[in-house]
């Protein structure tokens, strides 16, 4: 097959390029040209811009697009109308936040979404996010309302992740001692390897698999005590998990998400179902899970790289250290 990525130098979209690679088929990346220019020297590269500058498409013919970095619908319209012509099936990543009741387990891909970008500015924040990429769905269905994918990832994890989203744990649990963990070690989780998520995506194409999944897993129950298990593992680290109430952690001020990642209070009722998704249409459609291990070893060799360069503890994303030592000092003597 012949397959267009826009993006294909970061996280997601990088995989979906190892992953056209990888598979045997030609690739073709569209982007700006500015970030991981020596990547997949394989592939045919169009240089150009989503916002008005995709004339570098013009003349050619695809597959498929997998389009990648689709955040504004405006911007998706324009892809998708250029392309009409062009590529026989549009693949669009979205997210499992386009949905607009979150509160209990058990969503599925007919489960109502929310349209509603407020005062519909376009300008990126989280609370558009979801409604953003709902729009961008309907403009990818607009134009190819028989030949469209749409893959609904949740939190994406593996190696190349910048956001250092799932990254923290590995990292922060080879450093050792004792770590703080928030709420219970049952407590359950969904993710999915952005490697799975390519290999299921091209999956999908190669079979004329079409119409909308909900990718995120595993298929069966994860916890956090999995998660630090395979953390400690992985890096052979002497760490001690030390669980703290997250009643005690949200009077002390700590950012669920963004100082500790994977966290989602229990208290928060109304995403009590963001990691409790149905996930049964793409797993009987062929969607895989590579092993925990696996994908916490490789987070953490990236990581580890990453540090070579800048320090751990001034990326986003992470509880700082002196801020975590109080805490567990002050939960210890509670």
């Amino acid at each position: 097959m012949k397959i267009l990525v826009l993006g294909g130098t970061q996280f997601v979209g990088r995989a979906m390029a190892q992953a056209v690679l990888d598979r045997g088929h030609e690739l073709t990346l569209f982007n700006r040209g500015k970030t991981a220019g020596d990547l997949f020297p394989a592939a045919e590269k169009l240089v150009g811009d989503r916002d008005g500058g995709l004339d570098a498409l013009d003349g050619q013919s695809w597959d498929a697009v997998i389009d990648a970095c689709g955040y504004y619908p405006r911007l998706v319209k324009d892809s998708a109308l250029k392309l009409k012509d062009a590529v026989k099936t549009y693949a669009f990543v979205s997210t499992i936040s386009v949905f607009s009741d979150t509160s209990a387990p058990g969503i599925t891909e007919s489960s109502p979404m929310s349209r509603d970008v407020g005062d519909g500015k376009e300008e990126f924040t989280g609370e558009k996010y979801g409604p953003f990429k709902v729009l961008c769905e309907d403009e990818v269905q607009a134009v190819f309302p028989s030949n469209h994918l749409i893959i609904r990832p949740g939190l994406v994890t593996g190696p190349n992740d910048h956001t250092n989203r799932f990254g923290y744990w590995p990292a922060r649990i080879a450093k050792g001692g004792d770590v703080l963990v928030p709420g219970k070690p049952e407590r359950a989780l969904q993710h999915i390897d952005a490697r799975d998520l390519a290999a299921f995506t091209l999956h999908c194409l190669e079979n004329n698999i079409l119409g909308d999944f909900n990718a995120t897993g595993p298929a069966t129950v994860q916890t956090m005590a999995d998660v630090v298990a395979a953390s400690i593992e992985a890096s052979g680290a002497s760490a001690d998990p030390v669980y703290v109430d997250e009643a005690f952690l949200l009077e002390n001020e700590v950012q669920p998400w963004s100082e500790l990642p994977f966290w989602i209070p229990e208290s928060s009722t109304d995403t009590a179902g963001l990691f409790q998704l149905n996930v049964q249409k793409a797993v009987d459609a062929g969607l895989t899970f590579r092993p925990l291990i696996e994908t916490v070893r490789d987070a953490l060799a990236y990581e580890n790289e990453r540090a070579q360069a800048a320090d751990f503890h001034n990326w986003a994303n992470n509880l700082a250290p002196e801020k975590e030592k109080a805490l567990l000092e002050k939960w210890a003597n509670r």
